[in-house]
């Protein structure tokens, strides 16, 4: 299934439009169009990548998540433990 496209327009800097000419005419990408969505979706997951970041460090942080992520390793030490061994071959 195809992505729905809207038309925008966008105000940039001269000096931006021009590298963005430049890369297109250096066979970066097909269109100017082409190069600053794929540019824009890269910040975009950039963005999300560094929320996860920050959630995980928060979470770093959390004495309750500590104490729940100890629990849960301390229950699966032995089947980690056996799985190891299986897998391993030792005996």
């Amino acid at each position: 299934m195809p992505t729905r496209t809207v038309r925008t327009t966008l105000a940039l800097p001269a000096d931006l439009l021009e590298a963005v000419d430049r890369a297109v005419q250096a066979g970066k990408a097909r269109s100017r169009n082409e190069l600053i969505a794929t540019a824009l979706q890269h910040e975009l997951a950039a963005l999300q990548r560094a929320a996860i970041d920050a959630a995980f460090a928060e979470m770093a942080q959390d004495p309750a998540y500590q104490t729940e992520a100890q629990g849960i390793t301390t229950e699966f030490a032995t089947a980690d433990w056996e799985a190891w061994h299986l897998v391993e071959g030792v005996q």
